[in-house]
C-alpha cells in the first residue's frame, strides 16, 4: 500500500520560511515525478511545483523564485522549501505522485498559515 505522509506545515509571519516534507512508503519513489499542490479556502487546488524523476523542476508563476522543491531518493522523501512567504500562500499543501488514474497518490495535506 502506497502512502505519502506530509509534515512541516505551521504558522509563520510574512517574509518567513517553512519547509514541507513528503515521505513516500510502498513505492519506488525515484521513478516518478513528485508534485506539490495547494488549496486555499474557497479556491481550486493548484499545482505549484513539480520535480521530475530526472531532477528537472517547474514552478507556478505565483511561487517561482521563492519556493524550491527537492528530493532525496535514498530517503524516499521530497521537500518543498518555501521562502519569502506571503499571506496569499496560506493554504493546505499536498504532495502527489500520479502514475495512472488508478495509481494516483496524495498526501494527507498540511496547513500553512502566513499571517502577522
Amino acid at each position: 500500500q502506497v502512502q505519502l505522509v506530509e509534515s512541516g506545515g505551521g504558522s509563520v509571519q510574512p517574509g518567513g520560511s517553512l519547509r514541507l516534507s513528503c515521505a513516500a512508503d510502498g513505492i519506488l519513489f525515484r521513478n516518478y515525478n513528485m508534485n506539490w499542490y495547494r488549496q486555499a479556502p474557497g479556491k481550486q487546488r493548484e499545482l505549484v511545483a513539480t520535480m521530475g524523476s530526472s531532477g528537472a523542476t517547474t514552478y507556478s508563476d505565483s511561487v517561482k523564485g521563492r519556493f524550491i522543491t527537492s528530493r532525496d531518493n535514498a530517503k524516499n522523501t521530497a521537500y518543498l522549501q518555501m521562502n519569502s512567504l506571503k499571506p496569499e500562500d496560506t493554504a493546505v499543501y499536498y504532495c502527489r505522485i500520479y502514475i495512472t488514474t488508478l495509481s494516483d497518490y496524495w498526501g494527507q495535506g498540511t496547513q500553512v498559515i502566513v499571517s502577522s
